[in-house]
């Protein structure tokens, strides 16, 4: 689970005070995200004329990934499927996360609220913290960025994680956060489109709109 993404952008996200992620609706495009992202890195993600494909049909071992890379079918983008089903991705992360001992789930305070989730562990959260601002404030070429390093701080910056991304570090490293975001067109030109245009797909989610 080290390498898992989605995982790693969940703890990226999670705030001690909400107990569970900064802001849930956000965390769920950013989660779906970088499991697509990570799919992609793994070779079994692709993109035909704008759609996405998929390359082989053994699963990942990932049961998180194996979800998402049967939400795939005919004539989908990458929009869509960052919307498809978001919901049910989280708690699948938020579960695969407790099962690795990494979260605490403690039941609702009211029969209507939210399961809280506290961090056990955060020596691997604060490892990953300081891996990125590494990155991030580093003067190395971005090209030199582990590829799933530069996409966690991509998605860090458009979801307005701030505990990654300050807003003083999107204004002075605006150029070096684009170039990461800019490294995903390798993988696939409308992958990288999707996550520029995530600002706009989160108004339209919080606004009940975008799939479920």
């Amino acid at each position: 689970m080290n390498d898992d993404l989605a995982c790693l952008l969940y703890l990226l996200a999670h705030d001690d005070a909400a107990e569970g992620p900064y802001d849930r609706s956000r965390t769920q495009l950013l989660v779906r995200a970088a499991a697509l992202i990570d799919l992609a890195l793994r070779g079994r993600l692709g993109e035909n004329g704008g759609t996405v494909t998929v390359s082989g049909t053994e699963p990942t071992g990932d049961p998180v990934l194996d979800r998402v890379l049967r939400d795939v079918a005919a004539g989908l983008g990458w929009k869509h499927l960052m919307r498809r089903h978001r919901k049910q991705t989280l708690i699948q992360v938020e579960d695969r996360l407790a099962a690795a001992g990494l979260l605490t789930v403690k039941a609702p305070r009211t029969g209507f609220g939210r399961r809280r989730l506290s961090l056990t562990d955060r020596a691997v959260p604060a490892a990953l913290h300081a891996r990125l601002s590494a990155a991030l404030h580093g003067d190395g070429p971005v090209r030199e960025i582990p590829a799933a390093d530069a996409a966690l701080l991509a998605l860090a910056a458009v979801g307005g994680i701030r505990s990654v991304v300050s807003r003083q570090d999107h204004r002075t490293f605006r150029a070096r956060i684009d170039a990461c975001t800019g490294r995903l067109a390798h993988l696939a030109p409308g992958l990288e489109n999707a996550v520029r245009a995530l600002p706009t797909t989160m108004i339209a989610a919080q606004g009940g709109m975008g799939g479920s």
